[in-house]
């Protein structure tokens, strides 16, 4: 708050605010460009100015599925509601044409002389509760159709109908629901970033995938596509453009046996999008690199489908994803809180390109990098050494003050005695 112009002279309040703004740098935050892929596969795509919307009620049982769980509940009890309603007015009728609502009627009832069409339907709610039990096939003993009305025979069998279709097509609903494919994507999972290191003399881009469930995935591919906006030569602009990049299998049907979790690679050469980009310009560039892991659930038979991507800022240069999979008594074991570490190794900081046309580059680094890690070694090798002295002087010093002194003791006769203790 600043202050009251009687109290502090507004020069100073002034000179104090220009102060604490020059202490302050201003850091202008730029805004982070959409992405097509969130991490978690969903696509950030919105649909806007449709104007043919009766395409999606030629397809309704797709419809429903696509819909979220809330208004699938809502749809699944109003056609049940409304179809006993429906019926239910149709028995009230029926009833009402046939002479069984006339209070005249009801005397007659047990004589032979009158037979309604429904037994003890004489109100509406009496109607609804003779429609809930015929379409649901409940029977309570108290109301029951006779002989004596076609009509009433013919609504019986159309109601049958229609309650087979809705509990056919909503119960379906339900059950696709509940089995989608991508419910059993929700076990699949990617590293939440991918690095860039040299594997075999090449700069490969890596990242990796795990499945959480014992049930495998059977024929399990993956692709890595990159988006990224283009102009072409004839000024035409592509906002989403889509080029697919190989991936370094050595299996030729391109399968991926996911028992355990893998590191995918992509050798970064000629085919490679990624082909002249260093590690200075990576950060510059806008592009998105979109994983998409196809295959089948072994327990259900349904092709399922994980989707995540990648963006310049969350891929590292020069790092390495750390081992996960150990042997314990037997048993390869998995420890998945190491999933998404990785560790800093030796790499280039140039194109592919640039290594390919220079391979002396990449002895050079590791040149470099094995005497850094040789001084290192010698650092902590001297620093063990003087630690070592150190703690050997103390103890030196703490012996030499623990160290009791002579001590003479005088007999009566005045004769003296030494002692050590």
């Amino acid at each position: 708050m600043l202050a009251r112009k009687s109290i502090i002279p507004e020069e100073y309040v002034l000179a104090r605010i220009a102060a604490e703004n020059l202490r302050k740098p201003r850091i202008r935050d730029w805004p982070r460009k959409a992405r097509f892929i969130a991490k978690n596969g969903a696509c950030n795509l919105a649909h806007k100015n449709i104007r043919e919307q009766g395409r999606f009620l030629q397809d309704i049982f797709t419809t429903l599925v696509d819909l979220k769980w809330r208004h699938t509940l809502v749809i699944f009890t109003m056609s049940f509601l409304c179809s006993w309603l429906l019926f239910a007015m149709m028995w009230w009728l029926v009833a009402f044409a046939h002479g069984d609502m006339d209070p005249s009627t009801e005397n007659a009832t047990n004589s032979t002389k009158w037979t309604p069409c429904v037994t003890c339907v004489r109100s509406f709610t009496s109607a609804f509760l003779f429609s809930i039990e015929v379409q649901v096939t409940i029977g309570f003993g108290g109301r029951m159709m006779t002989e004596e009305c076609p009509l009433a025979i013919t609504v019986l069998i159309l109601q049958n109908i229609v309650g087979l279709i809705i509990n056919a097509v909503m119960l379906g609903c339900i059950f696709m629901k509940t089995a989608q494919a991508h419910r059993r994507a929700e076990t699949l999972i990617f590293s939440r970033q991918a690095v860039i290191a040299v594997r075999n003399g090449k700069l490969c881009f890596m990242f990796r995938v795990g499945d959480l469930r014992k049930s495998m995935i059977i024929s399990a591919s993956v692709r890595i596509q990159v988006v990224r906006k283009t102009t072409t030569p004839e000024g035409e602009v592509i906002p989403i453009h889509q080029v697919d990049i190989p991936v370094d299998n050595p299996i030729e049907s391109n399968n991926i046996f996911l028992v355990a979790p893998l590191i995918i690679c992509h050798v970064i050469d000629k085919r490679s999008p990624l082909y002249d980009i260093s590690a200075n310009d990576l950060a510059l560039q806008d592009l998105e690199l979109i994983v998409i892991l196809e295959g089948v659930v072994e327990t259900t038979g349904i092709t399922t489908q994980a989707r995540t991507s990648y963006v310049a800022e969350e891929i590292l240069w020069g790092h390495r994803f750390v081992p996960i999979v150990t042997e314990e008594e037997g048993v390869y074991a998995v420890d998945y809180s190491k999933f998404g570490n990785t560790v800093k190794v030796a790499a280039p900081r140039c194109s592919a390109r640039e290594l390919d046309e220079k391979p002396s580059i990449l002895i050079q680094t590791l040149q470099k990098s094995e005497l850094s890690h040789q001084n290192s070694l010698r650092k902590r090798n001297s620093m063990r050494r003087t630690n070592s002295i150190r703690r050997s002087n103390s103890m030196r010093r703490t012996n030499s003050s623990l160290m009791v002194p002579k001590v003479q003791f005088i007999t009566p006769e005045g004769s003296q005695s030494a002692s050590e203790t």
